[in-house]
């Protein structure tokens, strides 16, 4: 039954999702009479009506919304492996769209994707810098980067960077004028520069460790920012300390250009985890993509 029926079967799938013969008769580069005539004959084989037809629309019956939701997916899935087949003869090719956070996108990302660029000129990479926990399903992302506790659990996710710490530093003009904190409450005496959460929109808690239990010091000053490039350049220009990745700053720690405090409070945290949804076959040029982050964790 299926050697008669798969061309046909192509043909209803267009139809009922466009819900229109002349738009599917325009995008299979048929005429309406000649779609017509195959749905005809593809209900008539199979004894049922898929199609509702009224002069002004066209609708699956409760039959073909059943055959549309099973035989689509299948049929996609086909299309892909034929595309992953074609793939293997050529320079692999194709566009990979991810979400990041600004620290990952430039100590973690950026560095392990390179020399895959290099090594595949054909592959496109678009990096979007978002602090937001974004849908990545809903907006079509191919994958995501961020810390492990953030992921939800019906992603499919792997850690791509080892443990890291947060510092807090403020430059050498700032601290002149103030003492400097010994332990973290005692920065509620300072100014620092607060980061804003795109998700709830609440200010982000500093979280430091003391006897060995998590303490969060909700901490004010005259700025609040939206991503760690602002922050650093208020702790450059004297307007307080700012919470921000330590790797972010070891240069211009040792530069003197900054001063870190409180080290000792700042534990080490789970780093970056790459998650992406659960589906069974992913395009080749992914596939490369996944084996790059894997091979340089």
């Amino acid at each position: 039954m299926l050697q008669k029926n798969i061309n046909d079967l192509l043909v209803f799938l267009v139809v009922a999702k466009e819900r229109s013969f002349t738009k599917a008769a325009s995008k299979l580069g048929v005429s309406q009479s000649a779609l017509s005539h195959t749905m005809r004959n593809l209900e008539a084989r199979l004894g049922i009506r898929l199609l509702m037809r009224t002069t002004r629309s066209v609708a699956p019956t409760e039959a073909g919304e059943l055959l549309l939701k099973n035989i689509a997916p299948r049929i996609q899935e086909m299309e892909q492996e034929l595309n992953r087949v074609v793939e293997f003869k050529q320079q692999p090719a194709g566009t990979i769209r991810i979400t990041t956070d600004e620290h990952a996108a430039n100590f973690v990302v950026w560095p392990k994707l390179r020399g895959f660029l290099r090594q595949y000129p054909d592959i496109k990479l678009e990096i979007d810098v978002d602090f937001a926990l974004k849908d990545i399903v809903k907006e079509q992302y191919d994958a995501g980067v961020r810390f492990g506790e953030l992921v939800h659990k019906d992603m499919i996710a792997f850690p791509i960077s080892p443990a890291m710490r947060m510092a807090v530093v403020a430059s050498p003009a700032y601290l002149e004028r103030k003492s400097i904190p010994k332990k973290p409450k005692d920065l509620l005496q300072h100014q620092c520069v607060n980061l804003r959460l795109p998700t709830s929109g609440g200010l982000f808690a500093w979280e430091f460790e003391v006897n060995q239990r998590e303490v969060k010091v909700h901490v004010e000053g005259q700025l609040i920012c939206n991503t760690i490039t602002q922050m650093l350049q208020a702790a450059f220009d004297g307007f307080g300390f700012s919470y921000v990745p330590e790797d972010e700053v070891n240069m211009a720690i040792q530069q003197g250009r900054l001063i870190r405090v409180l080290e000792d409070y700042c534990p080490y945290i789970p780093g970056y985890y790459l998650y992406y949804p659960n589906r069974r076959q992913h395009t080749y040029a992914f596939s490369l993509f996944l084996k790059n982050f894997q091979n340089h964790k």
